[in-house]
């Protein structure tokens, strides 16, 4: 079976592995039961996870096999099992006091023989404090597999040993390999064995940290370890023969890294920013700070604590803040935060590990920068006790005073901005007191209109607050309020006509001169000595008039309810009246007239015309009365017919159908057609009752079954008026003096037109000739036209009578002239295009134009000139006779000129 050998020395990297569990052979001396230890010493984590094996002892128990039961003292913390191997009963810290030895009993249940042996249990940081070099000596114990079938006179098969954890501390330095444990089977007495251990460090990736002798069995670690890394490795140990046949099960092996304080604690941020309110009583949480160990948690070297080792500044007192040692929470220890004197606070704060062991303990540090926050703690205060400002009388919307205020919290935040309040002197509401949102000043502003003559002065009492509360247990001062004294100013106000509008009640039809009423205006400045002038505003049918200096309205004309300027009986007027002030002030006022009807209108018929048939069946004609007064003035009506002329009565009949209609019929058996003015006399119902006679212009048609008319002839010429048909004359007669008009002017133009070309000498119109400007190619005889156009014929000699070898080198070859188009002295403008295509073609056709690439002559103006030779302008003497030799003298430029005019013929 395998068993494993443990070092000797304080650090015990492993406990013991197992019990024997065969007696040794017959013939073996005599076996004494008991522990193999009276004192065990193991290291154990700080941190024990419940259910987690700790450490076995060795029992020899000489074949009594179960009848043995084991038993510790303290049974809430540990558990024991049957084959020694202690477990934790729960989840297990260790306490900075020393721990008690764990007392273990074994007992024979059937003898009740006991046994009793003592673990001491330590910490491996304790190991390291006491400088105990974490190495293992060469005295190992063994890890025995279990065997299957023993050779012993016990029949029984045993279970498969759990190892306890082998602990191996990280960053050890060596030297390496270190051998660690010495795996061994009983299978290795008989015949040769390999061993070898599998899983990650071993041959899984992390690769080559862990190996095994084949042949001993010793397991080796190779290389420093990091618990930050890999806290834990699980391998498995295997014993083959030579022939690579398993002898035992494969055992599990657990190695823990145990931690070492290798790594200072880090804060989350470098620097913390928090708040706390101003006047924050002791307690008040500011913030929390944080810190990460990458050391074990579990251990001390994972625990953290908190301390603040400096506050800056130290005003009101050093010790303004503290921090739990354990959360870093931050909270205020004392009082008296004062924004206004202290607004920030700088804290350094350390984090420790090892619990904060100053000695042993690694640390860091961060900054943490606490603002105060302000409230409102300073009442607004008035720079002044009194302000005073003055405003005209009338005026709105006006700012009479500024209003200014100190307020030590923050700008521009609720606890500053001031809001001011009218707490007396104002009882109608005239003022008010907005604020400022850039100066925070409070504005006394004018909201209604002011009377001087009622009120010359104000005073005002306000009072100034902020947008939020005070803090508790902060009272305004008396600073908070301030008064205001306003003078009112007198200014010259417009008179005004009391009441406004006024209405008089009048009949129609009163005559000119007529005095209606008095309408005067009342003076509100009563302590200026003014008197007031009316005038006409507004009289749109002229019939009143005001006298200037008392305000008296009279007529200037009749009064008719009936005018298109009366609206419902109401006529309406406006009067201005004027003060004579310094600047002279007016106001207006509305007269309005209400005309009772008077039966001062005869009524008259309606319709005015009408149509009928020739026969008085089934015909008739209903008409009705108009009538511009209002009742009782006007309906109901008496329609009646004239006694002449005879016929009226003879050929019409006039019936009653009620108090304001009547019907018209023939009363004839025919009537020819035409159109007849019947008289109708109408009386209205009024008061001295007013009669008319009105005439009814009827047309007697001839009609079809439907009674309606069938000739074409209307009552009205063609339906038009007389203004229509003006209208439309009109209208006529101006398009045909437009249309003359242009004519006149076509006929103009064109005079005009050939008047100029009449003027114009058909030897001067420069469209006979082709003319290019700009011309830097083969010269005129290059061109599309004939040269010939441009010389005088008048002036060229006959070639024939030039002698032989006088002719000039650029002349022209005699050949035939070709016969290029001739223009007419006035030609049409239209045949331009013609002429210049003909002279193109004569061009193309003409064999003494020069090719482009034979010698050109320019500016070719014939044989002979009109003007004569220059020579004949005789000079004092010739060229020839000239010295030029003078020239050579003048320098190297004037010589070649002296060789040019100096030189012989040669």
């Amino acid at each position: 079976m395998f068993s494993l050998h443990e070092g000797s020395g304080l650090l015990l990297l492993l406990l013991l592995a197992g019990l024997q569990i065969a007696a040794e052979a017959r013939g073996a001396p005599p076996c004494n039961p008991g522990f193999s230890e009276d004192l065990y010493t193991v290291v154990v984590p700080d941190i024990t996870e419940k259910g987690w094996p700790l450490f076995n002892v060795k029992f020899v128990s000489c074949g009594r096999g179960g009848l043995v039961r084991f038993e510790c003292n303290n049974p809430s913390d540990f558990r024991i099992e049957d084959n020694g191997v202690v477990y934790a009963a729960r989840t297990l810290q260790r306490t900075p006091a020393p721990a008690l030895p764990l007392l273990i009993k074994a007992v024979d249940t059937a003898t009740q023989q006991q046994w009793v042996t003592q673990v001491k249990m330590m910490p491996p940081t304790q190991v390291q404090e006491l400088a105990v070099p974490p190495v293992m000596s060469r005295n190992f114990k063994e890890i025995v597999f279990p065997s299957q079938n023993a050779d012993s006179t016990l029949k029984r098969i045993k279970r498969d040993w759990v190892i306890p954890p082998i602990n191996v501390p990280e960053n050890f330095r060596g030297p390496f390999p270190h051998e660690l444990v010495r795996i061994r089977s009983d299978h290795d007495k008989n015949r040769s064995l390999r061993y070898s251990v599998t899983g990650p460090g071993a041959d899984q990736p992390p690769t080559g940290i862990f190996t095994i002798s084949p042949i001993s069995g010793e397991l080796s670690v190779n290389k420093p370890l990091d618990r930050e890394h890999i806290p834990s490795f699980h391998l498995r140990a295997h014993a083959v023969d030579l022939n690579g046949n398993q002898v035992e099960n494969p055992i599990d092996i657990v190695i823990n890294v145990i931690d070492m304080n290798d790594n200072r604690p880090e804060f989350t941020h470098q620097i913390w920013n928090g708040t706390v309110p101003e006047g924050s009583k002791p307690g008040t949480f500011v913030m929390t700070v944080t810190s990460i160990d990458k050391d074990d948690p579990k251990t001390q070297n994972g625990i953290l604590r908190y301390k603040i080792l400096s506050q800056n500044p130290e005003s009101p007192s050093s010790n303004m803040f503290t921090i739990n040692n354990k959360t870093g929470g931050i909270i205020t220890v004392a009082a008296g935060l004062d924004r206004e004197k202290v607004p920030q606070y700088t804290l350094i704060i350390q984090a420790t590990d090892m619990e904060g062991s100053p000695m042993y303990g690694l640390s860091n540090t961060a900054t943490a920068v606490i603002r105060v926050t302000d409230i409102n703690d300073n009442p607004p205060e008035f720079t002044a006790e009194t302000f005073s400002g003055e405003v005209p009388e009338n005026a709105v919307n006006v700012i009479v005073a500024n209003l200014t205020v100190t307020d030590k919290d923050q700008p521009n935040t609720p606890a500053w901005n001031a809001v001011y309040k009218i707490t007396g002197g104002d009882p109608t509401g005239r003022f008010s007191v907005p604020t400022d949102p850039i100066t925070n000043e409070g504005l006394v502003t004018v909201v209604k209109p002011i009377d001087y003559e009622i009120s010359r002065t104000y005073v005002l009492t306000v009072e100034a607050r902020n947008e939020v509360s005070l803090a508790r247990g902060i009272h305004p001062p008396k600073q908070s309020t301030a008064t205001v004294s306003i003078k009112v100013t007198d200014v010259n106000e417009s008179p005004y006509f009391d009441p406004n509008p006024k209405l008089i009640r009048l009949e129609e039809g009163m005559l000119p001169e007529s005095t209606l009423t008095m309408f005067t205006a009342q003076d509100p400045d009563r302590f200026m000595q003014q008197t007031i002038r009316y005038s006409k505003l507004s009289d749109l049918a002229n019939w009143l008039r005001i006298d200037p200096n008392t305000g008296r309205i009279s007529t200037i004309a009749i009064l008719d309810r009936e005018s298109p300027y009366v609206k419902n009986s109401l006529y309406n007027a406006t009067f201005l009246a004027t003060d004579n002030g310094k600047i002279p002030a007016s106001g207006t006022g509305t007269l309005q007239i209400y005309l009772v009807d008077i039966n001062d209108n005869a009524p008259k018929v309606y319709p005015h015309e009408a149509e009928i048939c020739e026969k008085p069946e089934p015909n008739a004609i209903n008409i009705t009365a108009l009538d511009g007064d209002l009742n009782p003035n006007a309906g109901p009506f008496a329609f009646e017919l004239p006694h002449r002329p005879q016929d009226v009565k003879r050929n019409w009949t006039l019936t009653r159908l009620n108090g304001d209609y009547a019907q018209m019929s023939l009363k004839i058996g025919f009537l020819e057609s035409g159109i007849y003015e019947v008289p109708i006399i109408i009386t209205d119902s009024g008061n001295l009752p007013m009669s008319n006679t009105s005439y009814l212009r009827i047309k007697v048609c001839q009609c079809d079954m439907n009674g309606d008319c069938t000739d074409q002839q209307h009552i009205m010429a063609a339906g038009l008026g007389t203004g229509a048909i003006i209208s439309i004359l009109l209208c006529i007669i101006i398009l045909l003096i437009l249309v003359l008009m242009f004519v006149v002017w076509m006929k103009r133009r064109d005079k005009e037109r050939q008047a100029k070309q009449l003027l114009i000498d058909p030897e001067d119109d420069v469209r006979d000739n082709i003319l290019k400007y700009d011309e830097e190619g083969g010269g005129e005889e290059d061109q599309d036209y004939d040269l010939s156009q441009l010389q005088q014929p008048d002036t060229l000699e006959p070639d024939a009578i030039k002698p032989v070898g006088i002719r000039r080198l650029d002349e022209r070859p005699l050949h035939p002239e070709p016969q290029y188009p001739m223009r007419s002295a006035a030609p049409h403008p239209g045949d331009i295009g013609d002429f210049i295509n003909e002279g193109l073609k004569a061009a193309d056709n003409d064999p003494t134009a020069p090719p482009y690439d034979s010698l050109l002559v320019f500016d070719y103006e014939g044989s002979g000139s009109t003007a004569g030779s220059l020579s004949s302008l005789n000079s004092s003497s010739s060229g020839g006779d000239q010295d030029y030799d003078y020239l050579n003298d003048w320098g190297p430029r004037f010589r070649k000129l002296a060789d040019m005019y100096g030189g012989s013929d040669d």
